[in-house]
């Protein structure tokens, strides 16, 4: 393709490419979308590249029809010499059409055809869906939803959670939506309840909704989670749906157990026993990682710490992991074994990290390459109870006189 003099008004300025989809801005020169678009997006978008004059703003980019001809004929003539032939564009989607696929969702009988389409479009190309966030297509998406909730009908719900999960922005039109709408999170849980056709896909789908609505609702309104949605997020990871429906279960935990009395409320619903179980499994490194932070964050509570312990192999699954996982899970696995010990720290329990070998594993940090805080956390531990555990043959002793105070 070298040696063939591709003709100068074939190509793009921008990406100095020949050009797929050329389009004229208003200035009167012609680029490609896709360039011309990336262009736009950037912090120089208002001007145009050649010209360097100003481009209104929402300035429209005209397709040339005629130059785009021109090169698919030129391309076909030299497909003989690797010249890839240019596929004729689909045509840019349209406000008006938007529009009226929008309105079809709230017509019983259309709504299905609407959502057909609409998923189509969405997985077409980047450019629709970027479209199709503006346009506000994920707040219709939301309120049908909310409209299958109350009539009880999960036709179409499939649909309008991948549509939604295509297009979801947490923009301030959507936080304001969620406010308002109290009902959404009320929804998500309705359809994780459901007995519905495709359910692994569908449910998959409603908990990666759900983790984002969670993530840009008001703090008010998580305060508020009632303990019956708690309970489903247990039922959610419990049930196995999948690896995807089970990390967004703990990332709405997570989340959730930051405001009010949202601890105890997992806590109540038997959380922990849950999440150890479900670690004694030795799931994925992420999913560890995940249900670590979790037991950190409950065992923040007198609550939470009393439960841990309730379970006869809570404080040897997390020894055991220590230094097997990953980095952030030994962070949060020293870290439990600090809460424990500082806030719960009965002689038994100390033997008993002592015996399932948390002690031991404590030293072991303190010698291998892990970040200083780290070490410092795991050495404070040690200080804390070294009277008791210095007499023990279980360890060296020399672990721990080398770092009493």
């Amino acid at each position: 393709m070298d040696e063939i003099e591709i003709p100068q008004y074939f190509i793009c300025p921008i990406s100095l490419q020949i050009m797929k989809d050329p389009v004229t801005a208003v200035t009167g020169i012609t680029y490609d979308r896709e360039s011309i678009e990336k262009w736009l997006k950037t912090a120089n978008g208002f001007t145009c590249p050649v010209t360097k004059q100003v481009l209104p703003s929402g300035s429209d980019l005209t397709p040339n029809h005629t130059l785009r001809r021109l090169i698919q004929a030129w391309c076909t003539v030299n497909a003989g010499d690797s010249v890839d032939k240019v596929p004729t564009p689909r045509s840019p989607l349209c406000k008006t059409r938007l529009r009226k696929l929008i309105r079809e969702f709230e017509a019983p009988g259309l709504y299905l055809n609407a959502l057909n389409k609409m998923e189509v479009l969405a997985k077409d190309t980047e450019r629709n869906k970027k479209f199709m966030e503006e346009a506000g297509v994920a707040r219709a998406v939301i309120l049908l939803l909310i409209r299958c909730y109350n009539e009880s009908k999960t036709i179409g719900v499939e649909q309008a959670l991948r549509i939604l999960c295509l297009v979801w922005t947490p923009s301030a039109e959507i936080k304001a939506l969620l406010d308002e709408n109290h009902r959404f999170i009320d929804c998500l849980t309705w359809i994780l309840g459901c007995d519905i056709e495709n359910h692994v896909v569908a449910k998959t789908l409603a908990m990666q909704a759900l983790k984002r609505t969670i993530e840009a609702a008001n703090p008010r309104l998580l305060e508020k989670l009632k303990p019956e949605f708690m309970k489903e997020m247990l039922r959610v990871l419990k049930s196995k749906i999948s690896k995807q429906a089970t990390k967004s279960a703990l990332q709405v935990l997570i989340q959730a157990c930051l405001w009010g009395r949202n601890k105890s409320k997992i806590v109540e619903a038997n959380a922990i026993f849950d999440l150890i179980e479900l670690e004694l499994e030795k799931p994925e490194k992420n999913i560890s990682e995940l249900i670590f932070n979790l037991l950190a964050h409950l065992c923040s509570c007198a609550e939470g710490r009393a439960e841990f312990l309730r379970h006869a192999g809570s404080i040897a699954m997390v020894a055991k992991r220590i230094l097997r996982v990953s980095p952030a899970t030994d962070d949060q696995a020293v870290c439990i074994l600090s809460l424990i010990s500082k806030n719960a720290g009965t002689k038994e329990v100390l033997l008993e990290m002592l015996r399932v070998g948390a002690v031991t594993k404590l030293c072991m940090v303190i010698q291998a390459d892990c970040p200083t805080y780290l070490k410092q956390k795991a050495r404070g531990v040690l200080r804390l109870h070294s009277n008791l555990w210095s007499d023990s043959p279980c360890i060296a002793v020399y672990l721990l006189t080398r770092y009493q105070r």
